[in-house]
């Protein structure tokens, strides 16, 4: 049933092999990750998430909020062979963990629950997965809690995988509690024992009738790819219980099927089946180096993950696909720069020791490579390869704009925001010019609060956020022409500048343009550029106090003193004429536009159409999303100002899986209410 050796050569159990658990939020990786560690002995007693004990969710942040908030690395033994498992949070707003988990690991255990409300979840984790070729089982967890016959249950958690889900147990039912399971490849029955390893049973009558049948789906299943299977079904005969081991195991593999386990992880029922499931059909990391590497690679890591502590500085964590990585290494980043190991740990849970050397398989830290990222790949062999790109990062959903409160630290938080942003690529630091403020950008209200909370309790910053100002304009409507005249004596030279401006409208988007019919030298030309200067100066700050655009500037007449004239009166002359002109051109208030996309499953179309009608949207249809059945995608036109909190009203509406793109479109004129509560949010009033 156990693949003796790996593509390589390498022994089977020589290796430690990387396993993923994900699954949608609550439905308990962390769970089945002390449930595993327990049965294995690494642990004496199994913690639960309700006590705060876990290996897992250990970060002040998880534990706080009693979810996950980071990956967490935990290793152990079973029957021989090593394991690395990697808990990923499941929280949609914290999925960017798990896309740079995936880069390093053999296999995936999705932990799922009998709960509809959690498929479009379920489907959003699959779909990593299945884009990454990733294999996986399904461990369908809370068995005692389902009422639900399990084929029932793979009947709603069907749409949310590409591929078949197929049953290799079977409950045993007493008095409506799943009391055992059978096996349908090994055809045995096991009753649960509260954390400990099930025993064997013999089977009722009813129970191998139920047996055969759930059997034979299972076979008809992994006849579609086996021809040689399909004709022993066809012609009745009892196919051979190697063959189907190994149907099992290559069709998992090849990311043919999703097999399906069950048992409850608070009690520790079905961990043990789970784990010889693991032992004999998981992958080695060959399968995943020979994706990544050349034949020639002596050694190389793949990075899944970047912290900074606050004693031991920047740690990488990574993958060993191939060869030996020691401490004082030098290495290169995908190919090309050079950096030296300063350090090296192996990890479990939030406990790093020091080790030596680590080899082929091993999850470790690596210390203080200043300029290696997540998605990195390491080796001895400089220009050997490239390695894989980069997770790409999700776009941001949700933004504050954040200060220190303390004047003295902004220069320790623009260096704590960039160390955020490095170990979160799903969090962004920008600046907005328009409305001088710092954004930090994530996927939504608990991933931003997070990263609020590790600014203070790591980093020791006191910051205060706000709602982002919206960058809104102002245009003109009617053209005019007007004089601006800055005169000054106040002994010895004085300042004299003297100009005509013409004031007009442009079409929306061209900007402001400046140009002069000037003349006879009514004003000379070295003092145009002055002109011209005061003028953008004071187009900075509108009739309604924000910048104005789209206008042409033409400078036709004026006068100078051959004494008191100077650049600076000039630009004073300008300015004064823009600021005293502008009011008489009909200023408008323009407001930011964004073309938005807006992925949804299709059950919550319409109830996404309405949210976004109701934010003063502009709906211009909907098609299916692109290999996603099930699921549409909403484009519209939607004001700025409305989408500040849009994602937390779009996931209220969608079972917290919506997700959007956007990006500006352009300006539109915004009168009346409207942009009378426009100027009371902004605080704004009219120069």
């Amino acid at each position: 049933m156990a693949n003796s050796t790996n593509g390589k050569g390498t022994a089977a159990g020589s290796t430690p092999r990387c396993i993923a658990l994900v699954g949608p939020f609550g439905s308990g990786k962390t769970s089945l990750l002390e449930a595993l560690l327990a049965r294995t002995d690494k642990l004496a007693r199994q913690g639960t998430v309700t006590d705060g004990n876990t290996v897992g969710d250990a970060s002040p942040e998880a534990r706080s909020h009693g979810m996950s908030v980071e990956v967490n690395v935990a290793d152990t033994e079973y029957l021989g062979d090593r394991f690395v498992f990697v808990d990923c949070p499941g929280s949609v707003e914290f999925l960017s963990e798990m896309d740079g988990a995936l880069s390093g690991v053999d296999m995936a255990v999705v932990v799922a629950e009998d709960d509809e409300r959690k498929v479009p979840a379920l489907q959003l984790i699959l779909k990593a997965l299945e884009a990454r070729a990733i294999p996986r089982v399904l461990f369908l967890n809370k068995i005692d809690k389902s009422s639900r016959r399990v084929r029932d249950v793979l009947t709603v958690l069907q749409p949310a995988s590409e591929v078949p889900l197929v049953l290799r147990q079977i409950p045993i039912w007493e008095d409506s509690q799943a009391t055992g399971f059978i096996d349908l490849a090994l055809e045995r029955a096991h009753v649960y024992h509260e954390k400990e390893p099930s025993t064997e049973i013999d089977m009722s009558d009813e129970d191998r009738t139920r047996e055969h049948e759930a059997r034979f789906t299972m076979l008809e299943h992994l006849a579609d790819h086996d021809d040689d299977l399909m004709e022993a079904l066809l012609e009745d005969i009892a196919p051979d219980r190697d063959l189907v081991f190994s149907d099992l195991v290559k069709e998992m593999q090849d990311g043919l099927i999703c097999p399906v386990f069950f048992g409850s992880a608070d009690h520790g029922n079905g961990v043990s089946r789970l784990l010889k499931a693991l032992r004999h059909e998981a992958p080695f990391v060959d399968t995943l180096s020979n994706r990544i590497l050349d034949d020639n690679s002596r050694a190389a890591l793949q990075v899944i993950k970047t912290l900074h502590t606050q004693h031991g500085g920047k740690i990488s964590i990574a993958r060993v696909l191939e060869g030996q990585v020691s401490d004082g290494d030098s290495l290169f980043r995908n190919g090309r720069d050079e950096v030296k190991v300063s350090g090296l740990f192996s990890v479990f849970g939030q406990t790093a020791s020091k080790i030596a050397t680590a080899g082929k398989g091993d999850l470790v830290a690596l210390g203080r490579l200043e300029h290696v990222e997540t998605g990195d790949l390491l080796s001895h062999d400089e220009g050997a390869f490239t390695g894989l790109n980069s997770p790409e990062p999700r776009s941001p959903a949700l933004a504050t704009a954040i200060e220190a409160v303390q004047r003295k630290d902004e220069v320790r938080l623009s260096a704590a925001l960039a160390k955020l942003a490095e170990e979160d690529p799903s969090l962004s630091i920008s600046q907005n010019q328009t409305t001088a403020e710092t954004l930090l950008k994530g996927q939504g209200e608990m991933h931003l609060r997070v990263a609020q909370e590790r600014l203070a309790g790591k980093y020791g910053l006191d910051v205060s956020a706000h709602t982002p100002h919206i960058p809104y304009a102002e245009t003109i409507r009617a053209r005019t022409k007007v004089r601006g005249r800055h005169k000054k004596q106040s002994g010895g030279h004085g300042q004299f500048g003297d100009v005509v401006l013409e004031i007009s409208p442009l079409p929306r988007g061209e900007g402001i343009q400046f140009s002069d019919t000037i003349t006879g030298g009514v004003v000379p030309k070295q003092y145009i550029p002055s002109v011209r200067d005061g003028a953008l100066d004071a187009l900075g700050r509108g009739t309604f106090g924000f910048p104005v655009v789209d206008v042409a500037i033409c400078l036709t007449d004026g006068s100078y003193h051959s004494v008191d004239s100077s650049d600076q009166a000039f630009k004073m002359a300008g300015a004064l004429a823009i600021r005293e002109g502008l009011p008489d051109c009909k200023p408008v208030l323009l407001e930011p536009i964004h073309k938005v996309v807006i992925a949804c499953p299709n059950d919550a179309t319409a109830r996404v159409n309405a949210i976004v009608s109701a934010r003063r949207g502009q709906l211009l249809g909907f098609d299916a999303r692109p290999s996603w059945p099930g699921w549409d995608e909403v484009q519209a036109l939607l004001p700025e100002a409305e989408i500040g909190d849009l994602i937390i009203e779009l996931r209220s509406a969608t079972a917290g899986v919506a997700s959007y793109v956007s990006e500006f479109d352009h300006m539109a004129e915004l009168s009346g209410k409207a942009a009378e509560q426009a100027l009371q949010r902004s605080g704004k009033q009219a120069a």
